[in-house]
């Protein structure tokens, strides 16, 4: 209670005791904004025109000291003009007492405070359990990252005189991407890029799923090899898409799919077979600067049961290098609203120099150059390389 009036300071504080409330008295507004600072009140009541300091003032400088603890703020006044109402509601008071004051008026604008207030930190209490439960949902996708950029172990590995390179970026904590490569000998080579529907932890979930079945530290539990007698033989990748498809379109409750390029190189002659499955055309790059695109794109997996996929194929000549990509790639949006598309990607794999994940990180920067730079991506960006040194 702040008034420059020792008699108004004891009538309304003796009633506000009455009631059942503790007061702490204030003659002037610096003596209450060192109260204020030592026992946090959860309402005031301010006379408006006092000597010095006057009540509006008071209440920009109570406002500025409260932080995160709300307090009530009642201005007492004999004003009734809409221009002064105003000037009290923009220097931060909550409501407004004419004197003389009415004791039954008083209580009903103190119990409307008191119910306010308690809406006040019912709502700071549950902001503070759901930034508990943000804080620790942040913590788990942040693990998450980690064991999803694990899947991705080494980003390049050289196979004799050819070499595969990687790119994943997901456009949040965890993403539906995955690229990776695998083989059993020097002599061939197995790279896919794969895309889930949809963003986040499903889609993070799925990847994780078929990276297990594409691993390359486990031969013995990747799908797309097969262990005869006297050794291990890359299945054909047509029937390494059929399984996968077979697998995932058999799980109950599952509404996820993915796309899919998946390639098998033989590293002495160059012959590479392919399958498209719903995924962005593969872009062979020749070592004379040509450019083309393969494949017409072919079913997702995971979609539809009984799928059947063509296999592709191709002649890689030393030099070449062969781009699977993700559709973040081709369906980002330039500043003026259109998409990259693959005319886009084309030129901008061209202009691109370097070799091995240099190659890929200059081609993923002019990429963010090209569309909209400094925003962050709208969807999952990631690409695989293989260049092909012949024998």
């Amino acid at each position: 209670m702040v008034d420059d009036s020792p008699l108004q300071l004891k009538i309304l504080s003796s009633m506000l005791q009455r009631w059942g409330l503790e007061v702490f008295q204030a003659q002037s507004g610096a003596e209450a904004l060192l109260l204020c600072d030592q026992m946090r009140p959860d309402a005031v009541l301010s006379d408006w025109m006092m000597p010095g300091m006057d009540g509006l003032e008071f209440c920009r400088l109570f406002r500025a000291q409260c932080g995160d603890r709300y307090g009530y703020f009642i201005l007492l006044t004999s004003k009734s003009d809409k221009a002064e109402i105003a000037r009290g509601l923009d220097a931060g008071a909550d409501d407004f007492l004419t004197k003389p004051v009415n004791a039954s008026e008083l209580r009903a604008r103190i119990n409307a405070g008191a119910r306010i207030l308690q809406m006040q930190r019912q709502l700071s209490a549950t902001l503070g359990r759901l930034q508990a439960a943000y804080d620790a949902v942040d913590r788990d996708l942040q693990q998450a990252r980690t064991i999803q950029q694990a899947l991705v172990p080494r980003r390049s590995r050289r196979i004799g005189a050819s070499q595969v390179s990687l790119l994943l970026k997901p456009c949040g904590h965890v993403g539906g991407d995955l690229v990776g490569s695998f083989s059993h000998c020097e002599r061939s080579v197995g790279v896919y890029s794969i895309d889930v529907s949809g963003h986040g932890i499903t889609s993070a979930l799925m990847t994780a799923r078929v990276a297990g079945l594409l691993g390359g530290d486990f031969p013995d539990q990747n799908i797309a090899l097969e262990r005869i007698v006297h050794g291990t033989l890359f299945r054909p990748p047509e029937e390494v898409v059929r399984r996968l498809n077979e697998r995932l379109a058999a799980d109950p409750g599952v509404a996820e799919y993915m796309t899919m390029a998946y390639a098998v190189a033989d590293l002495d002659s160059g012959k590479v077979e392919l399958v498209q499955a719903g995924h962005p055309p593969p872009l062979l790059l020749r070592a004379g600067g040509g450019a083309e695109f393969i494949g017409q794109g072919g079913l997702p997996v995971g979609l539809i049961p009984g799928a059947r996929y063509e296999r592709l194929r191709l002649q890689m000549q030393p030099g070449d290098r062969l781009l699977l990509y993700s559709d973040g790639l081709t369906e980002a949006l330039l500043p003026d609203g259109t998409q990259l598309d693959f005319a886009g990607l084309r030129a901008l794999a061209l202009e691109v120099q370097g070799q091995g994940t240099e190659y890929l990180d200059d081609l993923f920067w002019r990429f963010t150059q090209r569309t909209r730079s400094g925003v962050r991506l709208e969807d999952d960006v990631s690409a695989a390389l293989l260049e092909f040194g012949g024998t």
